[in-house]
């Protein structure tokens, strides 16, 4: 035989061998035979047909075969699977919790996976409880002293709530929600520093972990801080705002002062001018009476005189004026 013949018909051979032990995986069959879990090769070669890796499957299977769990069959491994779920994640759990004596169904756990939790997880936290730091929490006591207080949240895992229940975030808000009213409702911040407990068993009495994925073990307050002194500040700002308000008032009746003022003294102007034009209509009138007989020479000379008299005896009358000092040194 040719030896380039030889070597195609020798890479023939090769190719098919690998596709045949990929749709036909012996090694993988032979290994869940002796393992103990029975499986048809058939089977394995329909799962390659339907996209479903045939090692994830019976992997799972020899790990619920060995941990005692008969009940979880071949084809909701598959089902599971093929809806998008984490199979191995769902069996790790589901013996875990078996070992924990913790009642898990599988129905249940492959819900909880295909809710987007880690079912794994859940169990691990149930068995071994986790610890939540909230962030710092500030809330003020009836006497105006402001407190900065951080807790520390042991929380487990709730199985059954798993599936529609809330997470982390909704318990720290409850948890932080809880700190700030019982703050809130002490008449004195030093009551809340002598007896910080106070307020985990405030908190704990509220049921705060209703309607949650997880149960509230304990709330520990880790630490607690004053911070400002928020009646003082709030006394001080509505002093400085009383302030404004009397100087808003003030600067208003003063500009109201200032406009009385200013009309004041535009009506003596207008005052002035009305005296003004009446005196110019003395000569006019005294003319129009030397013109018709009414004013004769000798009243308008008494007149003149009468006028002097008169600025005589003002002149005489102001202080300090030159009349009352030429008065004074006869």
């Amino acid at each position: 035989m040719d030896p380039t013949t030889l070597i195609i018909l020798v890479v023939c051979t090769i190719i098919a061998l690998c596709i045949l032990l990929y749709y036909v995986p012996i090694v993988l069959w032979f290994s869940a035979i002796v393992s103990g879990v029975h499986i048809s090769l058939v089977q394995l070669v329909l799962m390659r047909i339907r996209k479903v890796p045939p090692s994830i499957i019976v992997q799972a299977m020899i790990e619920a075969h060995k941990a005692g769990l008969e009940k979880i069959r071949r084809d909701e491994l598959e089902a599971h699977y093929l809806a998008g779920g984490h199979v191995k994640n769902v069996v790790h759990a589901l013996v875990s919790a078996n070992k924990a004596n913790i009642n898990l169904s599988f129905q249940m756990a492959t819900a909880i996976d295909l809710a987007g939790r880690d079912v794994f997880q859940a169990v691990q936290m149930s068995v071994n409880p986790k610890v939540i730091d909230t962030p710092p929490v500030t809330a003020v006591a009836k006497d105006g002293i402001q407190l900065i207080a951080k807790a520390r949240v042991t929380v487990r895992a709730n199985i059954k709530q798993l599936v529609g229940g809330a997470g982390e975030e909704t318990v720290l808000a409850r948890v932080g929600e809880g700190i700030v009213s019982s703050i809130g409702s002490s008449d004195s911040h030093k009551t809340v520093l002598e007896n910080p407990d106070s307020i985990s068993r405030v908190v704990l009495e509220k049921g705060l972990d209703a309607g949650t994925a997880f149960e509230i073990l304990s709330i520990d307050i880790a630490d607690i801080d004053i911070g400002k002194n928020i009646g003082a500040v709030l006394q001080m700002d509505q002093a400085n705002a009383d302030k404004n308000i009397a100087q808003a008032k003030a600067e208003e009746r003063r500009a109201m002062a200032v406009a009385l003022e200013q009309e004041m003294k535009a009506k003596a102007q207008e005052a002035r001018a009305k005296v003004i034009e009446a005196e110019a209509e003395v000569p006019r009138a005294m003319a129009e009476a030397f013109r018709s007989g009414n004013l004769g020479i000798m009243d308008y000379a008494r007149y003149q005189n009468i006028q002097a008299d008169t600025s005589m005896r003002e002149s005489i009358a102001k202080p300090g004026s030159t009349g009352a000092s030429v008065q004074q040194n006869k």
